[in-house]
């Protein structure tokens, strides 16, 4: 008597458990970049944690991150060299919303740099006393440039560095865990609203420029340290800015009308 012949896909390799091994195959290469991403994810959020703790200290006011040091800083730098700008535009500005715009900036940095050197006192953080490079850049552009120049130059710049600063002022405003900070967000996100939209009533914003130039430049990192901030029991002289601030209230002031003048040739 003849043996039988095998049946056709009941060995070892049939015909199903090859179309069920190249599935188990194909799963488990779909599954393993899924798995590997969320093991990243949580590894990465737990290293932010990590930083942010490692980055902040403790203080009365609650943590001092920083970031919020950087703030802190920031609105002191701004002061330095945008009061001084807004003189410049007090006096040189060829339109009554430049001179306008002026104004506002000298009212609401004085306003922000008193509550900017209370802040760093309360905290012990050192203050710088003069800009810093790319500031005294700007300055000497605005002190170099004459008529519809200078108010062309002052819009467009101090726009600019606005707007840098506001990003900023958002991110600290939206994370911080120090109430001295936070409150100095608060007075920074209105005086800076204010000080662009004065900006942009002088009717000179390019901007298309505009959008360019914050694209590529970011917020402001010069004073950003990776360190713990640097606290201190003695800040050091902190020089006030000229003219003193009124102590009891924010500035304000309205908007003069939108001016439509060309930019210059």
């Amino acid at each position: 008597m003849r043996p039988r012949p095998p049946v056709q896909g009941r060995g070892i390799i049939s015909g199903t458990g090859l179309v069920v091994m190249c599935l188990a195959a194909t799963l488990v290469a779909l599954l393993l970049p899924v798995l590997s991403y969320l093991g990243r994810s949580d590894e990465d959020g737990s290293g932010g944690v990590d930083v942010l703790n490692a980055q902040s200290v403790v203080t009365p006011y609650g943590p001092l991150s920083a970031l919020d040091q950087e703030f802190v800083t920031t609105v002191r730098l701004a002061g330095l060299w945008e009061l001084p700008a807004g003189v410049q535009a007090e006096e040189k500005g060829t339109t009554d919303a430049v001179r306008t715009a002026g104004r506002h900036l000298v009212a609401g940095h004085a306003f922000l740099d008193e509550r900017a050197r209370d802040v760093a006192a309360k905290l012990g953080l050192p203050l710088p006393n003069e800009p810093d490079e790319q500031q005294r850049t700007w300055l000497a552009e605005l002190d170099a440039a004459r008529g519809r120049a200078f108010d062309w130059t002052f819009a467009n710049t101090l726009r600019v560095a606005h707007g840098r600063v506001f990003s900023l002022v958002a991110q600290v405003r939206a994370g911080t865990r120090n109430s001295l900070v936070r409150a100095l967000a608060d007075d920074a996100n209105s005086t800076v609203l204010d000080h662009i939209r004065v900006l942009e009533a002088t009717g000179l914003v390019d901007y298309d420029a505009l959008a360019r130039e914050l694209a590529t430049g970011g917020t402001p990192s010069s004073t950003r340290s990776t360190a713990p901030p640097g606290l201190t029991g003695d800040p050091g002289t902190v020089v006030p800015l000229s003219p003193p601030p009124n102590p009891d209230q924010a500035p304000s002031y309205s908007l003069p009308p939108a001016a439509t003048s060309p930019p210059p040739s």
